[in-house]
Order: C-alpha cells, then structure tokens, then sequence
C-alpha cells in the first residue's frame, strides 16, 4: 500500500497565527477590532480574546461576534493583574505557529495585514519574528493620522530604534524558549521583551515596510509625564537587567526617533 499521498512537504503547509486581543471595558471600540480580524483573507487564524471581567457591554458583544468566526474564535473572561498578565494568559492559550497581538482599540489597516506577514513568514524560514510599521489616528477619528511610526531596518535598542510592539510577530516557541512578560514591569514589560528577544537572545527578525495598525492614540504610558518618566525608568531597569549596555542619554535618543514621526 502507499502512503504517499499522506505526506505534504512542509513548505506546502499552510501556517497557523495565533492572534491576541486583551479587552477590559473596551464597549466603545472592541467592534472596530473584531471586525478588522474577521476581515482578515488569512484563513489559518486562532483568535483569542483575553478580558479582565468588564464591567461595561464588552463581553455581550464578543459573544454576539463570536458565531461570525465558525469556531476561530475563543475567549475567557477573569480577573487579572494587568494587561500583561492577561497577554501572558493569551500566550499561553495560543495554538497556532506565530503569535501576535491586536489591542481592543485598535484595527488592521488593511484585510491582508496578517497575510502580508505569514507571506513574510514563508519567504525567510529562518525568522524567528516579522515587524512592521503603523500608524497613531485619532481616537474618535480613525481616519486622522497623528503619527507614522516607520520602524525601519534593525539597528542597536540601544540608539533608540525600536520595533512597534503591535506589529510585532512572534514564532510561539520563541515565546516557549525565551519567556513572556516580565509582570515586574508595569509600563514596559512589552520594551523589555522585545529587548530580551532581540539583543540579549538574538532573534533573526526579517522587516516588512508596510503599515499593518490603526492604533488609537493614547494610553498609560503617554497619559502623564509622570508616567512617561516612569516608563524611562523601566527601560533603563530593561538593560541592566539583560545585561545589554545603554547610554544615559538613551531616553533623549529615543524621544528623537518618535519627534520625526509626527505630523506637525
């Protein structure tokens, strides 16, 4: 008997991305993130929705977006200790072969962002990760652009370049490998992984020069200068703890490299 037709060469085989929303009263915008995922043309997709028990209408629309995703879609709802322990649980949940994030405020620029980075995937099989660009709008008006966040070809963390986290993609066994979020940090702990990964673990990153994110502009860390201070503060904990070497000039560096990015 032959079992050949068993067999498919692995480069044949479609590849599974797992992707992660963490949602906590997140009514007003949640729609606009479920529906930039279900447009996606990538068919592979395990979604997860990770919720910290809102107390607003976030689950009942979940739930009422849920048959829409003919079983790709799961989701828990429990307390948890931040937005990063909530990402560690989607992690955790993940099936597919590459993970990635999308908050629940913001969306995909385009129906085949996740396609454009499987595709990358496929083409350097040796990536342990794919980064793109994105795009800060307005948060009412989506369609305002406030700032382009061009990522640009990989250069020292240490000179201020930084991958934009949500555009950040992930082989799930790096994660296995290398750990998740480190939950001591409370503003940077998506800094310091991608600084882990990067230049202490020397992932092979491969850059994809498109904008793949909608993301509303705002947040905890750019809420206050004393959070902004704060987060410095993490970064600068970031190095030492990886041992990775860094100027004291590290946050003028970095507050350059988002200056150009503005529309002004």
């Amino acid at each position: 008997m032959c079992f050949a037709h068993l067999f498919v060469p692995l480069h044949a085989q479609k590849m599974k991305i797992s992707i992660i929303t963490v949602t906590y009263n997140s009514a007003r915008t949640v729609k606009d993130t479920l529906e930039s995922v279900l447009r996606q043309t990538w068919e592979d997709i395990d979604y997860i929705v990770v919720d910290g028990c809102s107390s607003d209408q976030t689950m009942d629309i979940v739930r009422q977006y849920e048959p829409r995703f003919h079983g790709r879609m799961r989701w828990i709802s429990e307390k948890d200790h931040g937005i990063y322990d909530a990402m560690n649980k989607g992690f955790r949940m993940a099936t597919g072969d590459v993970v990635g994030l999308i908050n629940s405020d913001d969306m995909f620029c385009c129906d085949n962002a996740i396609e454009m980075v499987m595709r990358k995937f496929e083409e350097n099989s040796d990536a342990d990760a794919v980064y793109a660009d994105l795009m800060y709008v307005g948060s009412n008006n989506t369609d305002k652009v406030i700032r382009n966040w061009i990522t640009g070809k990989q250069r020292p963390m240490a000179k201020g370049w930084l991958p934009a986290h949500p555009t950040f993609y992930v082989r799930k066994h790096i994660y296995e490998q290398y750990g998740y979020f480190n939950l001591r940090y409370k503003l940077a702990a998506d800094f310091e992984l991608m600084l882990r990964f990067i230049e202490k673990y020397h992932i092979r990153l491969v850059y994809l020069p498109e904008k793949l994110v909608r993301m509303r502009y705002g947040g905890a860390t750019s809420s206050s200068l004393k959070n902004i201070i704060r987060q410095d503060k993490e970064c600068f904990s970031a190095f030492k703890d990886n041992q990775i070497p860094v100027s004291c000039l590290y946050p003028v560096l970095r507050l350059l490299s988002k200056i150009k990015q503005f529309n002004l």
